[in-house]
């Protein structure tokens, strides 16, 4: 069992992504109103929820309907199609809609006053832990709220798994293994806790996009294997990089780098793959030597007696 500072820092940060998930769902019915009124407000704002898009939607609250004053309305950078502003925005938006629509950002806006106030409250509950916030931000795509949450739920105390691969275990980020009747049967993992996987899964949805070794491991074995098996292989990663961190107060984390798997590879291993694709397509037999792709000629067929 985690010391009560952890525990309660769980609680907090638990709370914080089930609000910031109650805002989006809030968020993700604006739009499906707008949607049904077919307000496409997104052909002259990018994000609705900014200053231009609350604009729009307040004035439409307010009754404002005139696609041409909308647009007026809009600020900053546009993904606008301008040339025909009154089409994205003349809509069939009514008085019910804008009852709706009003509730709906009191409601965001609710919620995000609330996410606020519990950012200052989990700040002042992980102070104690500010080191190690530092160190795992340092990982690829861990910020200070990801590390807060790997904190929350793994813990500082490394001490309690002998190795990296009993945390991993854990935490239920690696496959299962069967074996019945002698022959094995992978299983894939057993679920752990949802809040440390969703962290998780969020850290590889991010890192897949960086030029780094956690962005090029998940993209070779998604290419290989696809995605889901790419992000779990990737939070076990970064599960082994956040034990390795914590054991030692001293290790700061540094990057491999993305051409990390080329580098390790020789030449011969590199070329073997595409050799064997084109083998595939040509059906004849292709050897790699001294670095040279050597097609070998088809025998003979033997004469008919």
């Amino acid at each position: 069992m985690h010391p009560k500072p952890i525990r309660e820092l769980r609680n907090l940060t638990r709370y914080r992504r089930s609000l910031i998930r109650d805002r989006t769902r809030e968020m993700q019915r604006v739009e499906k109103l707008l949607e049904d009124a077919q307000i496409k407000i997104t052909s002259v704002v990018s994000d609705v929820f900014v200053v231009s898009g609350r604009l729009i939607l307040h004035a439409l609250i307010d009754g404002q309907r005139d696609p041409t004053v909308l647009a007026q309305m809009a600020r900053g950078r546009l993904r606008v199609e301008i040339a025909q502003p009154q089409e994205a925005l003349r809509g069939f938006f009514t008085d019910h809609h804008g009852a709706i629509l009003a509730m709906m950002l009191d409601n965001i806006d609710r919620l995000t006053a609330q996410i606020t106030a519990l950012d200052t409250t989990i700040a002042e509950a992980v102070a104690p832990f500010a080191r190690q916030v530092a160190q795992l931000s340092e990982i690829t795509a861990v910020g200070p709220t990801a590390a807060q949450e790997l904190i929350a739920d793994v813990g500082v105390d490394m001490t309690r798994f002998p190795s990296d691969a009993h945390l991993v275990s854990w935490a239920k980020f690696c496959p299962q293994t069967h074996e019945p009747a002698g022959i094995k049967k992978n299983k894939g993992r057993a679920k752990g806790s949802p809040w440390l996987a969703a962290t998780l899964g969020n850290i590889a949805g991010s890192a897949c996009r960086t030029d780094s070794f956690l962005g090029a491991r998940h993209r070779r074995i998604a290419k290989r294997r696809g995605k889901q098996k790419a992000t779990v292989a990737t939070g076990n990663a970064v599960l082994v990089i956040v034990y390795h961190l914590l054991s030692d107060p001293a290790v700061r984390f540094r990057d491999l780098g993305a051409d990390h798997f080329d580098t390790r590879i020789d030449k011969q291993r590199r070329a073997r793959n595409p050799a064997t694709q084109l083998q595939a397509v040509t059906g004849q037999k292709i050897t790699i030597r001294d670095g040279k792709a050597i097609i070998a000629e088809p025998e003979p067929e033997p004469e008919a007696a």
